[in-house]
């Protein structure tokens, strides 16, 4: 079998729905099977998908796993050639399949790939991402991207054909099954943000490269799948430290100390921007819960 589509879900029974009729639509003519792994969803995702499309294989999780371990419930029994690991709020274009996997099959040493993630009105979102560094932490990443292009690519500019990159950004990303066997599956620890960019740095370790291909489309309602909030950012920074802790631990330090001295400063900058407005202002108040809330998370020891 060539491809094997792989989605986790946690209570995004629409966005299911409609992640699964892009593949159906778009795969068409395609040797490709389909794994649903829920995360003891409650909103009826699986009944719906199962009803809709009977053919699929799904794992029912009595718990959150998290996206790292659920994807690799499903690798494990995949019998594709390449993983295409999609998110709930993704969902493909005519012809992106097509690309991805025509990419993969003449890059025989491209272990990952992805394509061009766009906003529901055509326009582009960033779909690569650059490995986390102390400097990409400290500085803005626009700037970087404006000043060192080749190193951190972006939207902003047109690629007329594929080039290789760090790794890219998680929403749907085609994957070699035997660089999976050689390197390993995701690393269990990430519970959700950056599992896939440590992935992909452990591939480049292992010498295989990373690539982007322009041509293949793919729609992408950002953040959907994890929402707003402190929650969702309480998720990132500590994949983020658990990233760092991993392959840069002299960094490790700076960059709590970096993150804590920044979140002081938005805390107050909007401290005093609620008492300016004498708490009228919801958006100033609303950013100050959730720096709040990241300030305690911090304090506590980053739980």
């Amino acid at each position: 079998m060539d491809i094997s589509f792989v989605i986790v879900n946690w209570n995004t029974r629409a966005l299911l729905l409609h992640c699964l009729a892009s593949i159906y639509r778009t795969a068409e003519g395609m040797d490709f099977e389909v794994w649903l792994v829920d995360n003891a969803s409650s909103d009826g995702s699986v009944a719906a998908a199962r009803g809709a499309y009977p053919e699929i294989h799904i794992i029912e999780n009595d718990r959150n796993l998290g996206f790292a371990a659920a994807n690799n419930l499903a690798f494990a029994k995949m019998r594709g050639r390449y993983a295409v690991l999609i998110n709930t709020d993704a969902s493909l274009r005519a012809g992106a399949i097509q690309n991805l996997f025509a990419f993969m099959e003449e890059a025989p040493h491209a272990s990952m790939a992805c394509g061009q993630l766009l906003n529901e009105d055509g326009s582009k979102q960033n779909s690569i991402a650059p490995f986390p560094t102390l400097l990409s932490l400290v500085s803005n990443e626009t700037l970087l991207r404006f000043l060192f292009p080749q190193k951190y690519p972006s939207k902003r500019k047109h690629y007329g054909g594929p080039i290789a990159v760090d790794s890219c950004i998680g929403a749907c990303i085609m994957v070699r099954k035997s660089a999976m066997d050689r390197v390993g599956f995701l690393d269990e620890r990430y519970f959700f943000f950056l599992e896939e960019t440590d992935w992909a740095y452990r591939m480049k370790r292992a010498g295989w490269k990373i690539y982007f291909v322009p041509a293949a489309h793919v729609f992408h309602a950002q953040g959907k799948t994890v929402g707003g909030g402190a929650s969702a950012r309480i998720l990132f920074y500590r994949s983020r430290y658990q990233f760092f802790d991993k392959w840069h631990k002299k960094a490790y330090f700076l960059v709590r100390l970096f993150v804590i001295s920044r979140l002081l400063v938005n805390t107050l900058l909007n401290l005093s921007a609620v008492g300016l407005t004498f708490g009228s202002n919801r958006r100033f108040k609303g950013k100050l819960n959730i720096y709040r809330k990241l300030l305690q998370w911090h304090f506590k020891g980053c739980p």
